[in-house]
């Protein structure tokens, strides 16, 4: 840093040589008055600068599927950006007064380091690492480290504060910060208002793109949980210790535990924020469990080693793909399978945009049945376009008929199948050749029409995996709820996952398959979500039987869905809700 003094400044060796201090000594000279110690320190910093950098530039060109080949250079990265992040706290005065460090070079460290992080988080998906994210981006803030970069005079670093910006905020939305979500949106609007102010620029579209996708991304949820004093309350909804039904006594399940999942988003208009929809968003956390002592992690940055294993692996892998291309997609496929440990399951998960039916007189084979998009890499199209082209012609870019002939190679392992588009078309001939266990849970193809105007805000499906209660509410058109009136509703629910959780178990039709899966907490809580959201759809006088959810195999209706009891703890549920009007007092009365 500059300072008032007369003061001797070093650079690094590799950087362009130019005088940073105030005296008039030639460069030379200026070395030759640091003494050797002081030397030598700058000298361990700039190599440790330099190969963090050239670490980190490193990380863009590992394999994004895999486990194992990118495990031992995130290791060596983290090592040094450890001994670099001690080092300058270490050695801060020579630093400043003999190199000139910049408040805002150390918060590009820092930045880094939660990037670091952040990004092995997605890697491992182990929230502990999304905790160390937030301590040092949350540092930055609490320090200062950005403030003056904007009297510095170039646009590109006040680029790196507004990059930064961002970036916390999908740390924090992660981490369900919301209120500090709101109050760094409000910093980073002011950032980009001074930015485009102060520099002539090209990019304060792009930026203000931004503000509107993190505001709508935000605002995406449909229903708001008030306390007494009229406050939103945010509810978390990764799994929590007990929320899980245990296991029937002397009941017989598979051993299979859920150890990959592909989170796919490609759907059209879907509110996103840094290639991460609301349908991934939401999926994600539903296959996450419920940090302990969250806020006690975050107290210290950098005091977790990420080289050290988890004795056990709490959140299953994921990959996360947006708008994938065919190929993508199934190169991530094969790789999860190919790396699948035994006795383990990969779950896909597919929101995207529905390709139909091309309605060739003929049969040519899977395809014709339609499918999903995925991306094309050489243009970019609108929704409306895909629709008429798609109707003209075969769409390259579609994984045709959601597990068709392309996906019946991958069945000879376990898998477990969850889409929600606007078109599913399970082939009803498909035959599992290979005998391994495969359970599908597929959306509706269509909704009634005040439900697709919300679909913008993420699907009503994965909104009842994710969060049941919430997407009851929103089906109701309750947009609002107290806390009070939430918890009882919750604590009703929990009596109906143990009681459809009983309903499997004592059901002597159901196919072996999900019973295979029904072992690992999360299959089990999909499952059982699955059931009552299609139990609830099924009483609501605004569906009809086109928009019911349907699985594979077919679970036995009057054993699951349609059960009497089930049917009747959906209208106790309405009934406190106040919204019994809206409901079938039985399957009966909707026929």
């Amino acid at each position: 840093m500059l300072v008032q003094h007369r003061v001797t400044v070093v650079q690094c060796p590799s950087r362009k040589r130019r005088q940073r201090g105030t005296g008039n000594m030639s460069m030379m000279g200026a070395e030759e008055d640091i003494p050797l110690g002081e030397r030598k320190t700058i000298t361990d910093f700039c190599y440790l600068l330099d190969k963090s950098k050239q670490l980190f530039n490193g990380l863009r060109d590992l394999p994004q599927h895999g486990h194992k080949q990118w495990q031992s250079y995130f290791g060596r990265t983290f090592d040094v950006y450890t001994k670099l992040w001690k080092f300058q706290q270490q050695h801060r005065q020579v630093l400043d007064t003999r190199y000139g460090l910049r408040r805002w070079q150390i918060g590009e460290v820092a930045s880094k380091i939660g990037q670091l992080y952040y990004h092995y988080y997605l890697r491992t998906s182990e929230t502990s690492y999304l905790s160390e994210a937030f301590s040092f981006y949350s540092a930055i803030r609490q320090r200062s480290y950005y403030h003056e970069v904007s009297k510095e005079g170039r646009p590109e670093l006040v680029v790196k504060k507004l990059r930064y910006y961002a970036r916390f905020i999908v740390v924090c939305l992660l981490l369900n910060k919301m209120d500090l979500v709101k109050v760094l949106v409000k910093e980073l609007t002011d950032e980009i208002e001074d930015y485009t102010q102060r520099f002539n620029t090209e990019d304060q579209l792009e930026w203000n793109l931004v503000l509107q996708e993190v505001a709508a991304f935000v605002e995406a949820d449909p229903v708001m949980v008030l306390n007494n004093d009229n406050a939103i309350v945010t509810i978390s909804s990764r799994q929590q210790d007990g929320a899980v039904p245990q296991l029937e006594p002397g009941m017989v399940v598979g051993q299979l535990a859920l150890a990959d999942a592909l989170i796919v988003g490609n759907c059209n208009n879907q509110v996103k924020f840094s290639e991460l929809t609301i349908d991934m968003f939401r999926m994600l956390q539903v296959l996450e469990r419920e940090p302990i002592n969250l806020a006690a992690q975050s107290v210290k940055p950098g005091t977790l080693e990420p080289s050290e294993k988890p004795a056990k692996r709490e959140n299953p892998h994921k990959y996360l793909l947006y708008k994938p291309t065919f190929s993508q997609l199934y190169t991530f496929l094969s790789a999860s399978f190919k790396e699948l440990p035994a006795s383990s399951v990969l779950l896909l998960y597919l929101s995207a945009t529905g390709v139909f039916p091309v309605g060739h007189a003929e049969y040519e084979g899977p395809y014709d049945l339609g499918g999903v998009m995925t991306s094309n890499s050489r243009d970019s199209v609108n929704e409306e376009t895909v629709q008429r082209r798609s109707q003209a012609q075969k769409e390259m870019h579609c994984a045709a008929g959601v597990l068709p002939a392309w996906a019946v190679p991958l069945a000879e392992s376990r898998l477990a199948l969850i889409t929600s588009a606007s078109v599913s078309c399970f082939p009803q001939n498909f035959l599992n050749l290979f005998g391994q266990p495969l359970v599908c849970l597929l959306s509706p193809t269509v909704y009634p029409k005040s439900i697709q105007d919300r679909s913008q805000r993420g699907s009503l499906f994965t909104l009842f995996l994710y969060s049941p209660l919430v997407a009851f509410l929103s089906v109701c058109g309750l947009g609002s709820l107290r806390l009070g009136l939430w918890e009882k509703a919750q604590e009703l629910l929990h009596l109906v996952y143990r009681e459809v959780g009983q309903i499997i178990a004592r059901s002597r039709s159901i196919d072996q398959a999900f019973l295979q899966f029904y072992g690992d907490e999360f299959l089990r809580l999909l499952l059982i979500r699955f059931v009552f959201c299609s139990a609830v759809l099924r009483l609501h006088k605004m569906f009809r039987v086109r928009y019911f959810p349907e699985s594979y195999p077919q679970l036995p209706k009057m054993d699951t869905v349609e059960n009497s009891l089930l049917q009747k703890r959906v209208l106790e549920l309405a009934a406190m809700l106040d919204v019994q009007s809206l409901f079938f007092s039985s399957t009966l009365d909707g026929c």
